[in-house]
């Protein structure tokens, strides 16, 4: 098999050829909605289910669909495959690895962690002060996910430009065209993380502090403590997927409350409780994830026969259109019912650990900008296609200037 095969190519299958349509891929979904919800992509020898109670099916039963998998939408370099690594395991062993790191993120201590969320936000929040236009991605939505993450970890704030730049690299989009370079940078990225880390798990083993790396040095799985490399890896894990999806769904904030619900501001303004409902209507409305598995057994649990050891692909972000389960879904309503019935951080044993962090950042953080700034508006002439960049999802906007009312 050629290498660039084992990775899922999600523009392949789209065929979606510009930044905006990628941006928008949602009349997309609803046509493979509507006249293939069980697509079989020959090219890549993928299914792909678009539906809700498809998507969840896929996302929940790990006896059919397998997280065990040599091909993924995101690669997993080889080193990540150690016990601590919760991604390419199945239940039972993935609820003794998950276990480990689940501690890290109870309701206790995302409590215990509240002040120091808000205290950053705060400075980032006084930053942008007496300044009538930001780049709001690049002075809360980027800052803010890795700064958080990488204080709870406890790694030194004063690195966090390096932590992006890694987490960025190891989260870059793969295309047929450029495969072996961007192998060859993750492969870098990979081992710079890695290095960076391992004196400072050495650090935390001799001299505790209260964050999350100290408490993987404690843990035990199986009866055993995790080895530095161990930590080292699961650290990595953490630190990537603590920043990226909260990035993401801070800029899509802003962009809906300028973009896709304008007046929304005064709205939240008037009534603060509305804010994690705003927060849960964009990611069910402008969050265009996926994820994949591995057919684990022959079946037609869709329709047409799967063979086993195909891939499989998720359309999240199409699911969380699919009017059986939302209606009205291509409108953006924060007072829809049950609109955090989305799958945006999946479903079932692998839904994404990280999910309260994400919620209670973006909570806080809507919160105290509209608490702060009187308004915020659309700036002149702004072109979406000009602020984007390649990601995972297709693309995500890299910057968002926006113009902020006057100082509470």
């Amino acid at each position: 098999m050629n290498a660039n095969r084992q990775m899922i190519m999600l523009h392949e299958i789209t065929k979606l050829a510009t930044k905006q349509a990628q941006w928008e891929p949602y009349a997309w979904y609803k046509e493979m909605r509507d006249n293939n919800p069980v697509y079989y992509d020959a090219q890549q020898d993928v299914w792909n289910v678009f539906l809700y109670d498809h998507v969840k099916r896929v996302l929940f039963d790990h006896e059919l669909f397998s997280n065990k998998k040599q091909r993924s939408l995101i690669p997993i370099p080889d080193r990540l495959e150690s016990r601590s690594n919760v991604n390419l395991v199945d239940p039972p062993d993935h609820r003794k690895r998950r276990a480990l790191l689940s501690q890290a993120f109870t309701p206790r201590s995302l409590k215990e962690w509240e002040p120091r969320i808000q205290n950053i936000i705060d400075e980032l929040i006084a930053e942008m002060e007496g300044t009538p236009t930001v780049d709001i991605v690049q002075k809360l939505a980027i800052p803010l996910p890795i700064t958080v993450i990488a204080d709870l970890l406890g790694v030194p704030s004063r690195d966090r430009h390096l932590i992006k730049e890694w987490s960025d690299i190891l989260f870059l989009p793969y295309n047929t065209e450029a495969y072996a370079d961007i192998e060859l940078q993750k492969g870098r990225a990979m081992k710079e993380f890695a290095e960076y880390l391992y004196p400072i798990v050495l650090a935390k083993r001799q001299h505790p502090e209260d964050d999350i790396i100290t408490d993987l040095t404690k843990a035990e799985l199986e009866g055993e403590q995790l080895t530095n490399e161990e930590v080292v890896m699961s650290a990595i894990g953490l630190l990537g997927a603590g920043n990226e999806t909260t990035t993401t769904l801070l800029s899509n904030i802003f962009y809906a409350m300028l973009y896709d619900q304008p007046g929304i501001y005064q709205e939240l303004r008037a009534d603060l409780s509305l804010v994690p409902k705003l927060v849960e209507e964009v990611l069910r409305f402008r969050f265009p994830a996926s994820m994949d598995r591995r057919i684990a057994q022959d079946t037609n649990v869709f329709g047409p026969e799967m063979k086993a050891g195909q891939a499989i692909v998720a359309w999240i972000g199409a699911a969380n259109r699919d009017e059986s389960q939302f209606a009205s879904a291509d409108v953006f309503d924060i007072h829809r019912p049950g609109n955090q019935y989305h799958l945006s951080f999946g479903s079932g044993p692998h839904f994404c650990l990280g999910a309260p962090l994400a919620r209670m950042e973006a909570n806080m953080a809507i919160a105290s900008v509209v608490k702060r700034f009187d308004d915020i508006r659309q700036v002149n002439g702004f072109d979406v296609g000009e602020h984007l960049t390649e990601s995972i999802t297709g693309q995500s906007l890299k910057s968002l200037p926006i113009v902020l009312g006057s100082n509470l």
